[in-house]
Formats: C-alpha cells, sequence, structure tokens
C-alpha cells in the first residue's frame, strides 16, 4: 500500500510539473523559409511564453499570423504560428524597409516591427505593419532539431 501511495503521489508530482513547463515553455515547428539561414522548414524550436516587455531587438519571436481586418487592426488568423526577428519596439524608430506599411516614424505603444532573416519570401511588417503585443507566443531558446 505504501508503494501505490508513493507511486500516485510521484505521478501528481510529475503532472504539476508537466503543467507549469507547458505554462512557460512551448513547441513550434517552423514551416517555410522566411527565417533562412537560421531556421529551415521542418526544425522544432524550444520557446519561452513571453511578453512585450520581455523583448529586445534581435529576438526570435513566434505569434499568431496575422491579417488585415477592415483595412484597421491585425488580427490572428487560424492556429498558425509565426517565426520572425524583432526589428523594433515601442518607441524605436521605423525601419525604413517598414515605411510604407505604417504611417508613423516610430513604433506605436503595444506594438513591434518584425521581419523575416529571408526578405524575398517573409510575409512580416514589410506588408503587415506593426505587430500587435497581444498576438505574441514567446521567444525562441533555441532549436531543438
Amino acid at each position: 500500500m505504501t508503494m501505490l501511495a508513493w507511486s500516485a503521489g510521484l505521478a501528481v508530482v510529475a503532472g504539476l510539473a508537466l503543467l507549469l513547463l507547458r505554462r512557460r515553455l512551448a513547441v513550434v515547428v517552423v514551416s517555410g523559409v522566411s527565417m533562412e539561414p537560421a531556421f529551415h522548414a521542418s526544425d522544432r524550436l524550444l520557446v519561452r511564453r513571453a511578453g512585450l516587455s520581455r523583448l529586445a531587438v534581435g529576438d526570435i519571436v513566434v505569434f499568431a499570423r496575422p491579417r488585415r481586418y477592415d483595412g484597421e487592426e491585425l488580427l490572428p488568423v487560424e492556429d498558425r504560428w509565426m517565426v520572425k526577428r524583432v526589428a523594433a519596439l515601442p518607441g524605436d524608430p521605423v525601419p525604413d524597409a517598414v515605411l510604407p506599411a505604417v504611417a508613423e516614424q516610430r513604433v506605436a505603444e503595444g506594438r513591434l516591427v518584425v521581419l523575416g532573416d529571408n526578405p524575398a519570401a517573409s510575409y512580416d511588417s514589410r506588408q503587415f505593419g506593426f505587430l500587435p503585443a497581444d498576438l505574441l507566443l514567446g521567444v525562441v531558446l533555441r532549436r531543438m532539431s
């Protein structure tokens, strides 16, 4: 009976640990070539869930794929994740490549600019403008495969 209680306790602890890890970490699989040469299609990435306040220019982030809605707001599309590099944060000057897609000279509060490493094959802030911070999943920690 003691062994059964010990096993049940271990299972509960393992379950709680897994639940905590899932709230902090995620695994995302890359599809497409927009982040080549850094990442390739089918690479698995370990992502730490994080908000805008924990980002720095140069970080690689994962976010819900945005689309234009009524020409004004960006909303997520399906359950597809995108992987891009942070090019500018709130208050930073807007990079020249993004100026045609936005009206402002500085990145708006609660928004960021993201760019793919392979500009010829990337759907990013050059097309959709500022990315709302609420679409962020988190920061890429490392490639897993």
